[in-house]
């Protein structure tokens, strides 16, 4: 895959991401609410796109 075919990043990195997930999860105890489990998936969408912006860079 191309730099070029990838859309751009989250302006927040892939470590701050997985500390705001696991933060959720602490929070709620390990069982997700309903608005937490969207929360939740939000926020693992924008850690894939930030890890595979930072291997793009990295590359």
């Amino acid at each position: 895959m191309s730099p070029d075919s990838v859309t751009p990043g989250s302006a927040r990195s892939a470590a701050e991401l997985n500390d705001q997930i696991r933060a959720l999860w602490r929070r709620a105890g390990g069982s997700l609410s309903a608005q937490e489990r969207v929360e939740y998936e939000l926020l693992v969408v924008e850690w894939a796109t930030a890890i595979r912006c930072e291997v793009i860079k990295a590359a």
